[in-house]
């Protein structure tokens, strides 16, 4: 097995891995902590050896995995699939599923089901929802239940149609202190954490300043706790990237070049040794056939 690059941290054993502690803990050290989106387990398994805290499977996986144009394509029992993969492949960090349109905008009993699906399906450390103020009822009730929220305000993308497209969010003086109310109720309601996105620095600064629970920024200045963004913008892989995403490497370059080289590998026969031998050393032999009884007895004829 190949070594980890000395720069990556050890795994903590099983069941000593990230929790809402730790991120309660970052956030009373004033150490900004940084996220991914994960979708499959075996990115997860290297984003957790390089020591990312905190996963977010989120509904992004509908553009990112299923290309389609927009994050309200992603269906619930997919999500489930892909956050309980993400879970198995880093166990010890804390991964967030994200609940997909439709999910639980339409009844509380139905949300609060699919909240808890979350949880037990899909191994999920909490839950995100975009909501509003309009949401206070439901989100009391997941608390009530047992369910860690993660109340996500600011740009709304699954609200996108509503809003003619995808916009920032909080860049007036009244939609700043909206906001700052909206994130206040969600505390009150029993959310365990914020996610902020598309917001001005001023509307985020307002926003931890006015809550004391945990607040992930995306696309929100640097006053949050913590930083997430898509993982597939950073390493290069999406042909746009939002301004606060911008690729750390090009590994779109990278996988063309390797696909390509793989190509003239093939095209050339370079294989490499065949690793499969027959095992009483012999050659093989083509196999006898029989010949079919019906034809037998036609040839007779």
């Amino acid at each position: 097995m190949n070594e980890l690059p000395f720069e990556s941290k050890p795994v903590p054993p099983s069941g000593h891995g990230t929790t809402l502690q730790t991120i309660r803990r970052f956030m009373r050290r004033d150490e900004s902590f940084a996220c991914l989106t994960c979708y499959d387990a075996t990115t997860a398994r290297w984003l957790q050896r390089a020591g990312i805290p905190l996963l977010l499977v989120g509904d992004t996986a509908a553009e990112m995995i299923l290309g389609e144009p927009g994050t309200i394509h992603a269906p619930l029992d997919f999500m489930l699939t892909l956050t309980a993969a993400v879970k198995r492949g880093a166990p010890n960090t804390f991964v967030m599923g994200d609940m997909p349109f439709g999910s639980y905008q339409c009844d509380d009993a139905e949300a609060v089901r699919n909240a808890g699906r979350f949880l037990t399906e899909g191994r999920a450390d909490a839950v995100k929802l975009e909501v509003d103020a309009r949401f206070i009822n439901l989100v009391e009730k997941l608390a009530r239940a047992g369910v860690p929220v993660v109340a996500h305000l600011g740009s709304r993308p699954q609200a996108a149609k509503q809003e003619g497209g995808y916009r920032a969010a909080g860049r007036t003086q009244d939609a700043l202190q909206q906001i700052v109310r909206d994130a206040i109720a969600m505390e009150e309601a029993g959310a365990v954490m914020l996610l902020l996105e598309a917001v001005p620095n001023e509307v985020a600064k307002a926003v931890v300043d006015s809550t004391s629970i945990p607040v992930i920024g995306c696309g929100a200045g640097t006053a949050c706790h913590g930083q997430i963004v898509v993982t597939q913008d950073i390493l290069g892989l999406t042909d746009w990237q939002p301004a606060f995403a911008r690729p750390i490497c090009e590994l779109g370059d990278t996988l063309m070049d390797a696909a390509r080289e793989w190509m003239r590998r093939v095209s050339e026969d370079e294989l490499g040794e065949h690793p499969y031998q027959m095992k009483d050393g012999k050659p093989a032999q083509p196999p006898t056939s029989t010949p079919d009884p019906d034809v037998r007895e036609s040839t007779r004829s």
